[in-house]
């Protein structure tokens, strides 16, 4: 589709369609769509800008994520659709895994999900192995790779749905996630919630994961303790409520 910037919705029409495309390519589901229409709703409350909390969470995300000793980064259908680039760099700054993790069971979706990041630039993709599962979970989303969130210490789940990480949380896992929905159980749930588009919010944290590379391990410590995860997610509700 063929969107003119002039378009007083491009940004947003140009995001729909990135969704639309891996529906077509056979990487994301459909459910993926309804999904974004919903956090498209709430970016219009936000005001379709990243707002200085979601920056706060984006710097104590990066912080987390460099202090870790297992990151693991997990994709599903809308984030390698919306953006496979910015989850390869950022997987090969932290020297992450990228871990394929679907809610409705497809291996053959699994597959074309990891054919689309190698066609992106990524070199190494898990796939869930059904001989291995993470508790307190009964999905899908249950089945986990060994080498990956099995053994993981930070598992970045953007656009996620909120019994697993639930599930990651109470299985001693740290999680962070990007949702436009602040009152999701994602959001709720997770250790550090980057309240945004994320569309918007890869770039930024990328950004500020290769400036924190400079930083020591008690500079990153003071940032992560001084953040509030609960104060961050007020503050969005009420950010929303002035909309």
């Amino acid at each position: 589709m063929n969107i003119p910037k002039s378009h007083p919705r491009y940004e947003s029409l140009k995001t729909r369609e990135l969704v639309v495309s891996g529906i077509k390519r056979g990487t994301t589901s459909l459910h993926g769509l309804t999904a974004h229409g919903r956090g498209e709703a709430f970016d219009y409350l936000l005001g379709e800008k990243t707002n200085d909390f979601a920056k706060k969470s984006i710097e104590a995300a990066a912080a987390v994520l460099l202090n870790a000793k297992h990151p693991v980064i997990s994709v599903n259908g809308n984030t390698a659709a919306l953006v496979p680039k910015e989850l390869i760099i950022l997987s090969n700054l932290l020297n992450a895994s990228l871990e394929v993790n679907i809610f409705h069971p497809s291996k053959k979706r699994e597959i074309k999900i990891k054919n689309h990041l190698i066609k992106n630039g990524a070199k190494n993709v898990l796939l869930p192995d059904k001989k291995y599962k993470i508790k307190f979970l009964e999905s899908n989303r249950k089945y986990v790779n060994p080498d990956g969130i099995l053994k993981a210490d930070v598992v970045f789940v953007p656009l996620e749905d909120g019994d697993r990480t639930e599930a990651l949380i109470k299985n001693g896992n740290k999680v962070i996630t990007i949702d436009l929905n602040p009152l999701s159980r994602t959001s709720q749930k997770a250790t550090i919630t980057i309240v945004d588009n994320i569309v918007r919010a890869m770039p930024l944290l990328i950004k500020k994961v290769k400036q924190f590379e400079k930083y020591n391990h008690n500079e990153l410590k003071k940032i992560i303790k001084d953040y509030n995860n609960k104060k961050i997610l007020k503050i969005a509700l009420k950010t929303i409520k002035k909309l």
